[in-house]
């Protein structure tokens, strides 16, 4: 069966810097678009980032520009969120998500509602 497996959150400061993980397995990971979204207590999920199946287009939310950078080892099955210069509103779980009906558009998804497949979640917290 399919599953995307994160890794890497944690408790740091602000100002500091985490690498998350998302191993995929049970799937063609090279076809997928693959996104990070977050959710906090009483939220929706929210979009993050996304990269399209070959890496050649990423997205961003506005919050995120500048400080965050998608990236997927297609040969391991891996995408990747390098996460800079975190700040306290960025305290979330973390979910890393596949999917395959939008790969015609050239771009990840925006809409957690158009994944297929997601991960379990990693905790990110950031202290003041």
């Amino acid at each position: 069966q399919v599953q995307l497996v994160e890794s890497g959150g944690g408790l740091v400061q602000a100002g500091d810097s985490l690498r998350l993980s998302c191993a995929a397995s049970g799937l063609a990971f090279s076809s997928y678009n693959m996104g990070w979204f977050r959710q906090i207590p009483g939220k929706e999920r929210e979009f993050v980032a996304g990269i399209s199946w070959s890496g050649g287009t990423t997205r961003y939310a506005d919050a995120v520009k500048g400080r965050f950078t998608i990236t997927r080892d297609n040969a391991k099955n891996t995408v990747f969120l390098q996460m800079n210069n975190l700040k306290p509103e960025d305290t979330a779980v973390y979910y890393c998500a596949a999917d395959y009906r939008s790969l015609a558009t050239g771009f990840a998804p925006t809409r957690a509602g158009s994944y297929d497949y997601w991960g379990q979640g990693t905790q990110v917290t950031v202290s003041s």
